[in-house]
């Protein structure tokens, strides 16, 4: 049956636990799984920020250099400033969170539901062109700040809502299984949104590349084009200003699902109770805790590898490639191979433990990248070589991020006085993961623009066409190998989480029979 619990601030808490009987008769609490629907609803509100993520990925870099038609310079800035200030706001939002009450609908929830509006509107202006020419200025100040303030946010949005993964009731089994169900759906996600993005904009991308193709770049053929690309940049941009109102929808209606499925749940050694730990000490232990360093760093590096490769595949596709007319279809593809090998990587999560799986599937990335710099026009290999980097992204999904609550449990065993920091937990893994992205878009715009990056050019110059290569394959594959040294020597093992889970379950034991006391049983 389940009894209320009355927490610090004597506000009760209705609690799914059951009381069951001991062979000696001592009464303890025993935990209810996650309710299929729980899970499916918390899955569902993850793909607001992995839509909207990948949409950025693929194709803000595009969309401001040959779109927007905006300096390698500026949208450089852009790239990095943005995501390092999307980076920086994910440990404050996170502290914010953890020393913000709790109400009627919970501690996360309504952070999620009353950031859900003021983020649908930022990214619809993200992608609007509001003039036909504006100034370099002007348009870098326009796209700036509505790229920070979908990403301030979007942060409101997504650090309360991954550490609710510890609030969702059930063991640590049943949160592994909810993070599956999670990750499945969020590249379920980037595959809808690739699609939607892609179709919507990626016709107007293939008319510029088919006009471009027919240029013999005499005079004359210059000038009888001018007016076709002009028609279709103006399209394109009304086309991107579609796919983000679209995406924007689904936003929202994806929110609405998690608000009526999701109620908080306490976790044991956790209050969901406002903390008054001031934040530089809280950060003080999140950091100082070696195996969150480690997985944090560990993803880290294989998350630039993946975000270096994905920022530059449109461009590389449409420039070295010669493909710029599929790179939209290559991404579903690669999205599609994504979602598929989920229930793969989840089954031999179960079979060979968490840290073999991740190794097995990171190591697949680094050969297709190498085949896919190394050849050119060969639509029929960057459709293999596109299926087997999607499989080894979705180890990426899912893999680090079903670690993470290990980690946790693991600190809030050796650390019991120490609650309620799950949030900081996730933001600072959050803050790393874009940290990274933001390093990584930053850096290969920047280079793009010292190698002589002509925005809008139909053609570029040799030293822009090894720049792509050199940024899709050799310095991923680096960064890559770093990863994986730096996975190498994460301690949680699957001995290692066995005895977490038994010191959970005495905590557990020693929490409930305190709450029975409370309630006179």
């Amino acid at each position: 049956m389940a009894h209320t619990t009355v927490i610090s601030d004597g506000s009760p808490y209705e609690d799914k636990n059951e009381l069951a009987t001991t062979k000696d008769g001592n009464a303890t609490l025993k935990t209810r799984g996650i309710p299929f629907s729980r899970k499916i609803s918390y899955a569902v509100g993850g793909m607001p920020y992995q839509m909207t993520a990948n949409a950025k990925g693929f194709f803000l870099q595009i969309f401001l250099l040959d779109v927007v038609q905006m300096g390698a310079f500026y949208a450089s800035l852009i790239l990095f400033l943005g995501r390092a200030w999307d980076a920086i706001t994910d440990p404050l939002v996170g502290y914010m969170v953890i020393k913000s009450g709790r109400t009627r609908i919970g501690k996360l929830i309504p952070w999620i539901v009353f950031s859900m509006p003021l983020g649908v509107l930022a990214y619809i202006m993200m992608w609007f062109t509001p003039q036909e020419s504006m100034s370099p200025s002007s348009s870098f100040f326009w796209f700036f700040i509505w790229s920070c303030l979908f990403d301030a946010f979007m942060t409101c949005y997504h650090v309360p809502y991954s550490s609710l993964n510890m609030f969702l009731g059930g063991d640590q089994k049943d949160r592994d299984s909810a993070t599956g169900y999670r990750m499945g759906m969020e590249v379920f996600a980037t595959l809808a949104g690739a699609t939607i993005q892609g179709q919507i904009v990626g016709v107007y991308h293939a008319k510029s590349a088919q006009v471009c193709s027919q240029l013999n770049y005499s005079e004359a053929s210059l000038r009888n084009v001018s007016s076709p690309l002009t028609d279709t940049l103006q399209n394109t941009r009304r086309a991107y200003v579609l796919a983000a109102l679209v995406l924007g929808g689904i936003y929202f209606l994806c929110c609405v699902v998690l608000f009526l499925g999701v109620k908080e749940q306490l976790a044991p050694l956790s209050t969901l109770d406002r903390i008054r730990m001031p934040y530089l000490a809280g950060m003080k232990m999140v950091v100082g805790h070696t195996p969150y360093v480690k997985l944090v760093f560990g993803f880290l590096f294989a998350s630039l590898a993946f975000q270096m490769a994905q920022g530059n595949f449109a461009l590389f596709c449409t420039h070295a490639a010669g493909l710029g007319a599929y790179f939209q279809h290559l991404v579903l593809i690669l999205l599609t191979a994504a979602t598929l090998s989920i229930p793969l990587w989840q089954t031999l999560l179960l079979r060979l433990g968490k840290k073999t799986t991740l190794y097995i599937g990171l190591c697949m990335y680094a050969p297709a990248l190498v085949i896919i710099a190394s050849i050119q026009s060969n639509l029929p290999v960057f459709i293999i070589m596109s299926v087997i980097s999607g499989s080894s992204l979705s180890a990426l999904y899912l893999l680090p991020w079903s670690m993470l609550p290990d980690v946790v449990d693991d600190f809030k065993v050796k650390n019991p006085t120490s609650t309620d920091l799950e949030p900081m937990f996730y933001s600072c893994y959050v803050f790393f993961n874009k940290f990274g992205g933001g390093m990584s878009v930053g850096i290969s715009t920047l280079a793009l623009h010292f190698a002589g990056y002509k925005p809008g050019a139909c053609r570029q110059n040799p030293a822009v066409i090894t720049a792509l290569r050199v940024l899709f394959a050799p310095v991923p594959v680096v960064l890559l190998l770093i990863g994986l040294v730096l996975f190498y020597f994460y301690p949680i093992n699957e001995e290692r989480r066995g005895q977490i889970q038994k010191e959970l379950q005495k905590a557990e034991k020693v929490d409930g029979n305190q709450e029975m006391e409370v309630v006179g049983l």
